[in-house]
């Protein structure tokens, strides 16, 4: 008889459990919705993108969570990071983003980036010490500075600051899901909405 009141407290329980994840999150509190949906980079996929600045506290903040979602993202899910070009300083960080990217060595550089300026003893958050920075990865100075002004990375800070109007944002981190919705926050809620929202548009479809 213990055994089975167990069992079926158990049961209860894991219901419940359920239940508490199964959060409806709210458009207006927990998200945005953008008047003016924009298109996905890659049809068939629900798109991920996320907005930041390697100045930004809070993107410093967010970037742990941000990093372990992207160990478990659905196959379904694309995935595109932005960097912010807003203002001036804001483009010159977005600009040597755009490099790292262009040259391969983004995935070595991102988080270095965000650590030194919020975690070491100096900033990189201007062209001069993104030259220097680079250099560490094999970058020449000379061929960064090249890269930075060039047609094909001056074409991206335009896209970026097309998109930044397009979903009316005043700030980041803010993560825009399907071209739909603007998660913004700096801690794990806002993994939470990103996948709550997720499931929204895979239901949709």
């Amino acid at each position: 008889m213990k055994k089975f009141i167990l069992g079926g407290m158990t049961t209860m329980v894991m219901a419940f459990s359920v239940n508490a994840m199964a959060v409806d999150f709210v458009a207006g509190k927990d998200y945005t919705v953008v008047q003016n949906p924009g298109k996905v980079s890659v049809p068939g996929k629900i798109e991920v993108r996320e907005f930041f600045w390697y100045g930004c506290p809070h993107c410093f903040t967010l970037e742990p969570h941000m990093q372990a979602w992207l160990k478990k993202i659905p196959k379904d899910v694309n995935f595109i990071r932005t960097p912010a070009a807003m203002n001036p300083l804001w483009e010159q960080g977005a600009r040597a983003y755009y490099v790292s990217e262009a040259l391969g060595v983004r995935k070595r550089t991102h988080l270095p980036l965000f650590h030194t300026n919020h975690a070491g003893n100096q900033q990189v958050l201007q062209k001069d010490a993104f030259a220097k920075f680079f250099t560490q990865y094999g970058v020449p100075e000379a061929k960064f500075n090249s890269m930075y002004s060039s047609f094909a990375i001056t074409a991206k800070i335009a896209e970026s600051n097309q998109l930044a109007q397009q979903y009316q944002l005043s700030g980041v981190p803010a993560v825009v899901v399907n071209g739909k919705y603007v998660v913004q926050g700096e801690d794990g809620k806002v993994t939470q909405v990103v996948d709550y929202l997720i499931n929204k548009e895979r239901k949709a479809k």
